[in-house]
């Protein structure tokens, strides 16, 4: 692989993508609204939705990975997320129409499942419950629409669960910064499940897919075996010298709370850290299957328990 353009490039999993791309040696360019921090010599100024900046940064390139995303739980406006998501996918595919490229990977999102029950493959429903999750499957649609209007191209389609890693201040940093503080009290029983993916096996993913053969491929990804609530807050606070508190919040009492505080956000236009989705998606088992990404040859080289201690030691050095 010669050239790869990365969209969305400064962010967290781009970052760690563009590190193991130059490891090998292969020409990276980075299209973000904003500058790479760690490689601002590769990045160009893109947006994904604005047609006329793209073919700067896609020229010559073999394969475009499409990283760029609005995921946050609380963008406003909504629309936002149909001006990035989905159209940014028609912009991104007229581009590379254009320009004759045939390889595409596009990181869509577990999101798109909703919140099902057991554990899910990709040959699942989707269901999705908020704006994320429906922009997120409709752009799939619109890479589905390129893949399939010619034979030769390669479309590879990846559904990560949540995904955390050093220097990330995501879900999984915010619970481990409750639990360093002391502050951490558990809504619900714990008993759910929660499937996780770390940065570098994600991105380590990303270029095992770059040669994929022409086609549609369709994979979910997430690292196992999944933690439990109460299994993954007892190794963090074990990891970070912390005692958990034994008082629970129960559901019913979280979710009043957290629906308050989405009233409370609507009319004074502020963002609380807790919100009735958040709530419903601590508590929920979100577990999927990544059985297809592993029988497409892939193994991660971080276990989930070596990668939340690398997280604790970068970003919690006062722990212990």
């Amino acid at each position: 692989m010669s050239k790869v353009a990365i969209l969305g490039g400064s962010g967290f999993i781009g970052t760690r993508l563009v590190e193991l791309l130059r490891a090998q040696g292969t020409d990276v360019v980075i299209g973000d609204t904003r500058e790479s921090a760690r490689y601002p010599e590769l990045w160009r100024r893109c947006d994904v939705s604005v047609p006329e900046s793209l073919p700067d940064v896609l020229r010559g390139a073999d394969v475009v990975v499409n990283l760029a995303a609005e995921h946050r739980d609380d963008v406003r406006p909504v629309e936002r997320y149909h001006e990035v998501n989905v159209r940014g996918a028609e912009v991104v595919c007229a581009a590379c129409a254009e320009l004759g490229i045939r390889r595409l990977v596009f990181t869509s999102s577990v999101a798109v499942y909703g919140l099902p029950d057991g554990v899910v493959s990709e040959d699942a429903a989707c269901k999705p419950f908020n704006e994320y999750g429906r922009t997120k499957l409709l752009a799939e649609d619109v890479y589905r629409s390129w893949g399939s209007a010619d034979p030769t191209r390669s479309l590879v389609i990846v559904r990560p669960t949540v995904v955390f890693g050093e220097g990330n201040r995501g879900n999984v940093y915010n619970l481990l910064r409750q639990i360093n503080s002391g502050r951490f009290l558990m809504v619900g029983d714990g008993q759910n499940r929660k499937s996780l993916a770390y940065v570098g096996n994600v991105a380590a993913f990303l270029v095992h897919t770059l040669h994929a053969d022409p086609g549609l491929h369709l994979f979910n990804y997430a690292d196992g075996p999944d933690f439990d609530m109460n299994s993954l807050t007892s190794e963090a606070a074990s990891r970070m010298g912390v005692k958990l508190p034994r008082f629970r919040v129960p559901f019913s009492a979280g979710y009043a709370l957290g629906s308050a505080l989405d009233v409370a956000a609507r009319f004074t236009r502020r963002s609380f850290a807790l919100s009735a989705v958040r709530v419903r998606k601590f508590c929920a088992s979100t577990q999927f299957s990544a059985e297809r990404a592993f029988a497409f040859g892939f193994r991660p080289r971080v276990s989930l328990t070596d990668a939340l201690a690398r997280v604790i030691r970068a970003d919690f050095p006062e722990a212990r």
